[in-house]
């Protein structure tokens, strides 16, 4: 974690002007500048101009087996900002929100194996052209073929025929940023989701809130820099749209590495951030002690020492772990149920959970419990 990235950047074939000529004022003229970046100046991800889009980490070994079976051409065209498929997925339904080639959709297909099912929406025609010209050969590769490409707006998702509450995992990687409308973009998808489904996805987000005229500059948006929300705008954002304790994952440092570009930023900061929210009826807006415990199994595959469900929660194999009602719930009301033992309910609240970062705001309230005991 707070690792930079790696310089992966190099000069665009086509002039910044190109892109800053194409109205960034209102809705449709983002859109239509974001797919001019990526259907025009864009061709392979050596075109970037800094490393927002770029990942330094090294995949999982089970994510490396599945990238040596995508065709080279899908791979090239890949802009992404970290790796958004979460654990245990095999025979479900996902949806990779901003699809691209589809380099995540073919990975995804071979983990939730022929029984699931994986569905691909981008906005650039060119993008899903080149997804759909190697379904086939993926097909043939994987032994079948689950997968499904959309030409469609991430903002639009009633437009494109998909059934309310069908998808069990919805993806995306580094895309939610370059949409002009995210409030719609995290309702479409609390739309979509099944209950206890849950949106896991890599994106890049500012330290502050950034400036209009940064946002009005089409490179540092189409690089998916100026589009970023502010940490605690995101957090609020996404409560309000029905995702009500969203959860860190990892998130590390974006160095940009183009002079030119940085010496518009300032002093902002921005950060590759993997977040997973939740669609689960009764989470509380904070953390709350029930006096509960869970035990991992060791059961998830490629998770047999121990059980990451965000940042905050490493839970070691056999071991009794506290955990609060919304971390409760997180993994009592999910695909996750069958690895853990369940200890303790809800009958008895033992008020806010300190553990997870919030404390008592009464000074009189903090003496006395220093003090001693209850009475």
């Amino acid at each position: 974690f707070g690792s930079s990235f790696p310089l992966c950047s190099e000069s665009v074939r086509r002039p910044l002007s190109a892109m800053q000529n194409a109205g960034m004022q209102n809705e449709a003229g983002t859109m239509d500048a974001v797919k001019e970046y990526y259907s025009k100046t864009l061709k392979t991800s050596k075109d970037l101009q800094t490393n927002a889009c770029c990942t330094s980490a090294s995949p999982p070994d089970h994510i490396i087996t599945a990238m040596l079976k995508i065709h080279d051409e899908v791979l090239s065209k890949y802009y992404g900002c970290g790796l958004c498929l979460p654990e245990d997925i095999e025979g479900l339904s996902i949806l990779d929100l901003g699809c691209g080639a589809g380099r995540d959709v073919y990975i995804a297909s071979q983990l939730v194996g022929p029984k699931g099912r994986v569905v691909g929406v981008d906005m650039t025609k060119e993008q899903i052209d080149v997804a759909n010209a190697h379904k086939c050969w993926h097909a043939d590769k994987f032994g079948y073929s689950n997968v499904d490409f959309k030409l469609g707006y991430i903002e639009r998702l009633d437009e494109l025929g998909l059934e309310a509450e069908s998808f069990d995992v919805i993806v995306s990687n580094c895309v939610i940023n370059l949409s002009p409308d995210k409030e719609s973009v995290l309702k479409q998808a609390c739309r979509l989701l099944k209950p206890g489904g849950e949106l896991y996805f890599s994106d890049v987000y500012a330290d502050r809130r950034v400036p209009q005229s940064l946002r009005e500059d089409a490179v540092l948006w189409g690089e998916c820099i100026s589009g970023a929300l502010y940490w605690n705008d995101f957090e609020n954002l996404a409560k309000k749209c029905g995702f009500l304790d969203p959860r860190l994952m990892k998130d590390s440092v974006i160095t940009v590495e183009n002079r030119k570009l940085e010496s518009k930023l300032g002093c902002i900061k921005f950060i590759s951030a993997t977040y997973r929210l939740w669609k689960l009826d009764g989470l509380e807006s904070h953390c709350e002690d029930y006096g509960q415990a869970v035990i991992y199994k060791g059961t998830c595959p490629i998770s047999p020492d121990k059980f990451e469900l965000d940042g905050h929660h490493a839970i070691e194999t056999g071991k009794v772990f506290p955990v609060c009602g919304n971390t409760w719930k997180m993994l009592h009301d999910t695909r996750f149920k069958k690895h853990f033992e369940f200890i303790g309910n809800f009958d008895t609240h033992y008020g806010i959970d300190q553990g997870c970062g919030t404390v008592i705001p009464y000074s009189s309230a903090k003496e006395a419990a220093a003090g001693g005991g209850c009475c």
